[in-house]
């Protein structure tokens, strides 16, 4: 069975109850997700075994986000505690003309204040097949650009495939470029890259300056042990 590692921010989720505007009544739902945590429990589901590496603090709030992947199957031995806050997004759920409203509040957090020393990647990428990320997490620090870039390094040497999710978010590179952070690494024949027809259209120009398959037309490798398009559609599912 192939074993997944996944790596990002998982975030406290507030939202309004039911259609309401936030803050409209007094009550509030609090779950947790991301990306990568997203992922990594929609392939639990399936009976994947998948592991959720990031970085979160020692108090309640952050062990109830750690409670909340166990209780989905996710193995969560290799997340590092640590730091003073889990990051939080508010979320209000649109209804007909009106759209839904995110709003972040996830600087300062203790994943995006970790240092490269806090993860050991060759004993996460032991007996491992697969490292899926997005371009989300290192645009969050600089000190995650320089994880995730050790992190996929690592994965390659201990022959792991690698999966980036573009996610790009024009508000979060607003330093260094994309196409820099993806360095050499993504250019190697072991690594898949998805992203929505528009956004592969837009990173052809300038953010993603290698190659990467539109979900809806390019197949999926034969290679694959398990279907890529699986990880892309977990995205769409937040869970709790």
């Amino acid at each position: 069975m192939s074993r997944v590692i996944t790596f990002g921010e998982i975030m406290l989720r507030l939202s309004s109850v039911g259609y309401d505007r936030l803050f409209q009544n007094d009550g509030m739902q609090a779950t947790f997700g991301g990306g990568e945590a997203n992922v990594a429990v929609s392939l639990a589901n399936f009976g994947i075994d998948s592991t959720y590496v990031t970085k979160l603090p020692g108090h309640a709030v952050g062990q109830a986000a750690v409670n909340a992947l166990r209780y989905f199957g996710v193995n969560t031995e290799k997340i590092v505690r640590g730091g003073d806050r889990v990051g939080i997004y508010y979320l209000e759920k649109g209804i007909s003309q009106r759209p839904s409203v995110c709003i972040y509040d996830r600087k300062h957090s203790a994943v995006a204040q970790a240092a490269p020393s806090d993860f050991d990647w060759n004993a996460v990428f032991e007996n491992a097949d697969w490292f899926h990320i997005t371009g989300i997490t290192p645009a969050l620090s600089d000190n995650l650009e320089q994880i995730c870039l050790e992190a996929v390094k690592a994965a390659k040497k201990h022959g792991v495939t690698v999966s980036l999710d573009t996610n790009y978010r024009s508000k979060l590179w607003s330093g260094m470029p994309f196409s820099q952070f993806r360095s050499p690494y993504f250019s190697a024949p072991a690594s898949k890259c998805r992203a929505s027809r528009s956004r592969a259209r837009r990173g052809s120009r300038s953010h993603l300056p290698f190659p990467c398959a539109m979900s809806r037309t390019a197949p999926v490798s034969n290679s694959v042990r398990f279907p890529l398009s699986l990880i892309m559609l977990s995205l769409l599912f937040s869970f709790l």
